[in-house]
C-alpha cells in the first residue's frame, strides 16, 4: 500500500515538474507584458501594477504588427491547406498502392527531413532572386511545404496503413470506385491523422522565422515573427522588452485556440472511428 502511495506521489510529482517547466516561460512572458514600461525588467512572480501599455504599444507607431498578423495567418494557413491536399493524396498511395521501390521512396522522403534548413536558404534565396518571387507570399510558402511535407507524408502513412483494408472493399463491392471510397470511408477514419498533422504543420509554419526573415525584406510582407525581432524602442535605441513579449503573447494565443479547437475534433474523430 505503501509503495503504491510512493508511486503515485512520484507519478504526480513528475507531472507537476514538466508542467512547471513547459508552462514557466509562458506565465513569465505573460507578466513580462503586463508590466509597467518603467517596471520591465523588475524581477517579481507578479507585477507591482497591471498596465495595458505594452499591448497598446504593440500596434502603436509604425510596427506594422497587424498587417505581419495577417501575413503570417496568410502563409501558415496556405502552407498548411496545401501540406494536406498534396501529404493526404501521396500517403494514400504509399500507404494502399503497390508499386516497385515504394518502400525507397518513402525512405527518401523521410531522408530530406535530415537537411538542415539553413543549407537550402542559400539555394532558394538565389532561385527566388532569378524568378523575381522575393518579398512574395510563394517565396515563404514554398519553402516552409516543402520542409513539412516529409514529416506530414511520414505520419499519415503510417496511419492509413493502419486502417483495414476490408472497409474500402467492401465500399467498391457496393459500387463505389476507389476515389469515392477513398473520400466517404478513408477520409472521415482518417481525420484524427489528418487534424494532427494540420496541428503540427500550422504550428511550425506560425513559428517559422528563417525563411521569412531571408526572403522578405519589405517591412509590410514581414511575417510576426519576423516583425517581434525589429521592434524598436521609442528612442530607437532602448530595448522593447515589455512591447516584444506583449507581441509574443499575441502571437502564441493563436496556436492555443487552434491546439484547443482540433484537439475537440480530434477525439469526436477517435470516438466516431471507434463506433464505425
Amino acid at each position: 500500500m505503501n509503495g503504491s502511495l510512493t508511486r503515485r506521489t512520484l507519478s504526480y510529482l513528475g507531472f507537476a515538474l514538466v508542467a512547471v517547466y513547459c508552462l514557466a516561460p509562458f506565465y513569465w512572458m505573460t507578466i513580462s507584458a503586463f508590466r509597467r514600461p518603467q517596471d520591465q525588467f523588475d524581477n517579481t512572480i507578479i507585477p507591482v501594477r497591471w498596465s495595458w501599455e505594452n499591448f497598446s504599444a504593440v500596434f502603436s507607431g509604425d510596427n506594422g504588427f497587424g498587417r505581419a498578423l495577417v501575413n503570417s495567418l496568410i502563409v501558415a494557413g496556405s502552407t498548411t491547406v496545401l501540406t494536406l491536399l498534396i501529404g493526404t493524396f501521396t500517403a494514400y498511395a504509399l500507404a494502399r498502392l503497390d508499386f516497385r521501390f515504394k518502400n525507397a521512396v518513402l525512405g527518401l522522403i523521410i531522408a530530406t527531413t535530415m537537411f538542415p534548413g539553413i543549407s537550402q536558404l542559400v539555394p532558394l534565396l538565389k532561385l527566388f532572386t532569378d524568378i523575381k518571387w522575393i518579398n512574395t507570399y510563394q517565396a515563404m510558402v514554398l519553402p516552409s511545404l516543402g520542409f513539412a511535407l516529409p514529416l506530414s507524408v511520414w505520419l499519415l502513412t503510417a496511419f492509413f496503413r493502419q486502417l483495414p483494408f476490408e472497409l474500402e472493399q467492401a465500399a467498391m463491392v457496393d459500387g463505389c470506385t476507389r476515389g469515392q471510397a477513398f473520400r466517404k470511408i478513408i477520409i472521415p477514419l482518417a481525420a484524427p491523422g489528418v487534424f494532427t498533422t494540420a496541428i503540427l504543420t500550422f504550428i511550425a509554419a506560425w513559428n517559422e522565422f528563417l525563411i521569412a526573415l531571408s526572403m522578405v525584406n519589405k517591412k509590410e510582407m514581414q511575417t510576426a515573427t519576423v516583425a517581434i525581432s525589429k521592434f524598436t524602442g521609442v528612442s530607437g535605441f532602448d530595448q522593447p522588452f515589455g512591447t516584444q513579449m506583449a507581441a509574443g503573447v499575441i502571437v502564441t494565443v493563436p496556436l492555443i485556440v487552434v491546439v484547443l479547437v482540433f484537439q475537440r475534433r480530434i477525439v469526436a474523430g477517435l470516438t466516431a472511428g471507434g463506433v464505425k
